[in-house]
């Protein structure tokens, strides 16, 4: 991997597992509607501002379809679930469940893209669910039925990342990944403004909610989703999805910081299942020694 691959990776890294501390501070006050919706909606507006000034030709004419696909798939649902989540989750929770995601990958890869599901995979697969297991009864909040919810919304919005990573192997290979970055963001938050007039605000909106907003908006899905994107096209999902090997870490370390979250040791056993078992299923298949 490139040096200049390497840095988006921990750039990259370093900016989605802030992600779930801002979205965590926004949900209180926006909802996890108006969260998601103002997310997608303003990096997509700046994004496609800046396509304009650079003179980026994005096709949108012939590939709207794929970037409003794209845009639900891997934006839209994602974000309104993990913000549903968030109303009960701490941001630590958040960022390790989400580090699932190449697990679900591979399962979603050997189902539609014929990748053979290996002793390792399964192995792996058997590792995450385990680290899921510990995570949610590891404290120090309550596991009632609605922590219950939280989880498998988390879970279904990792599913969803998942599934948009496959298809944009399968099929995204026409599409400019810079392009992808922008126009999906687009559609995704115009697909979730209906839901806007039924999710009143709670408020109060303070200067520290606007600069919130701004930096998930902007950092988290705007410039975070162009360096996705372009390591998607450089060094192929499968890498790209490392990613969350060095997010929970991260993740547990802002909660404490800026969020006076406690972790728990249980919570890092889990988390390291999690990871172990990501590792083993990321691990590259023994090809057979030539005769």
């Amino acid at each position: 991997m490139a040096q200049a691959d390497i840095a988006r990776l921990l750039a990259l890294a370093i900016i989605w597992s802030l992600s779930f501390v801002f979205i965590r501070v926004l949900v209180p006050a926006l909802g996890p509607v108006w969260v998601p919706m103002l997310r997608a909606l303003i990096a997509g507006i700046a994004l496609t501002a800046w396509f304009a000034f650079i003179r980026l030709d994005a096709d949108v004419k012939r590939h709207w379809r794929a970037y409003l696909f794209v845009g639900i798939l891997n934006s839209a649902l994602p974000f309104l679930l993990f913000a549903l989540a968030a109303v009960r989750l701490p941001a630590s929770y958040l960022v390790i469940l989400n580090a699932l995601l190449p697990l679900f990958a591979a399962v979603a890869a050997a189902v539609w893209l014929d990748e053979r599901l290996t002793l390792a995979k399964l192995t792996g697969l058997a590792a995450g669910a385990a680290g899921v297991a510990l995570v949610s009864r590891a404290g120090p909040i309550k596991p009632d039925a609605t922590f219950a919810w939280a989880v498998a919304a988390s879970l279904g919005a990792v599913v969803c990342y998942a599934l948009a990573g496959v298809w944009l192997k399968k099929r995204g290979a026409r599409l400019n990944p810079v392009a992808i970055a922008g126009w999906s963001q687009l559609f995704a938050g115009f697909a979730l403004l209906p839901a806007v007039p039924f999710a009143p605000i709670a408020g109060p909106i303070t200067p520290l909610i606007v600069w919130n907003m701004l930096a998930l908006s902007l950092l988290c899905s705007g410039v975070a989703y162009v360096l996705f994107f372009r390591l998607i096209a450089n060094v192929g999902p499968v890498r790209t999805m490392t990613v969350t090997f060095l997010m929970p870490a991260l993740g547990m370390m802002w909660g404490v910081l800026f969020l006076d979250e406690t972790v728990t040791l249980p919570m890092l056993f889990g988390a390291a299942l999690i990871i172990a078992g990501t590792a083993s299923v990321l691990r590259p298949s023994r090809l057979p020694r030539p005769a």
